[in-house]
């Protein structure tokens, strides 16, 4: 069964230097220098994504966290083709090939931005290469005051790309969905960014995956509440699968199964 109904839950697949990892996501810089890991995996990417594809979860992704990761994500994409969005480098010239690879979806951030500023001209390329069914926009995002800005290159570099209704809207033409991370508190497990989530849920028009903070189940519980329902969350150093103590993925699972409804 494929629990593409009802979804509040989405599977991840985190890769540094080959293996899956969950990190502190706001020390991940160039050099590689400062990373806080709080896990590393003996298992390999596929066995994840085979896991993920056997209990049916789609709309799950790969994010390679710098180079090195080609090999551990084609294992991925390979093990569950067409159930994995990959995100992490894309280019417009890179972009069809990890759908050849089996990804359902590419997710792009740093390409389309320069200096800041979000290149309209390098969306649309995308747009052209793979179709906006096929792209997700990656708006991870920092809090600056009472607002939330995009950050882009391994989330160290503020844009001036604000999120709110407007800029989604508009950003809605030219991808299916939308995948944001909340730098501030990514890896940290203290909790999510009800802010956030409640302001995203009434912002977007395409469906939304956030990812940052998440601890226990009640998480989902309050992601699906505060969002009511339009906003689907990614829990990584917490779930057990990644050595966490807050949330056993069979859990979620469950939890998923449960908003099922008949067709």
């Amino acid at each position: 069964m494929v629990l593409d109904v009802g979804r509040v839950f989405r599977p991840c697949i985190d890769l540094r230097e080959g293996s899956v990892v969950q990190i502190v996501g706001g020390t991940l810089t160039e050099s590689g220098e400062g990373v806080r890991t709080h896990f590393v995996s003996a298992l390999s990417a596929g066995y994840y994504a085979a896991r993920y594809r056997s209990d049916g979860l789609t709309g799950g992704h790969v994010i390679a966290l710098g180079p090195g990761n080609d090999s551990a994500a084609c294992d991925a994409l390979g093990a569950y083709p067409g159930g994995l969005q990959y995100g992490g480098g894309v280019r417009g010239d890179t972009a069809k090939g990890w759908l050849e690879a089996g990804a359902s979806h590419v997710i792009v951030t740093s390409w389309v931005f320069r200096e800041g500023r979000l290149e309209w001209e390098r969306l649309a390329e995308l747009v052209r290469v793979v179709g906006r069914e096929r792209l997700v926009l990656d708006l991870s995002c920092r809090r600056r005051g009472d607002d939330y800005f995009v950050v882009t290159d391994r989330w160290q570099k503020f844009t001036e790309l604000k999120l709110g209704a407007e800029s989604l809207g508009k950003l809605a033409a030219s991808c299916a969905e939308f995948l944001i991370h909340a730098v501030d508190v990514e890896g940290l497990c203290h909790g999510i960014d009800r802010e956030l989530v409640s302001r995203l849920a009434q912002w977007s028009p395409l469906p939304v995956t956030y990812a940052g903070g998440a601890k226990s189940l009640s998480d989902l519980e309050a992601v699906e509440q505060l969002s009511g329902g339009r906003v689907d969350l990614t829990i990584g150093s917490a779930l057990d699968l990644f050595g966490g103590t807050g949330v056993r993925y069979e859990d979620c699972v469950a939890f998923n199964r449960q908003r099922v409804r008949p067709s």
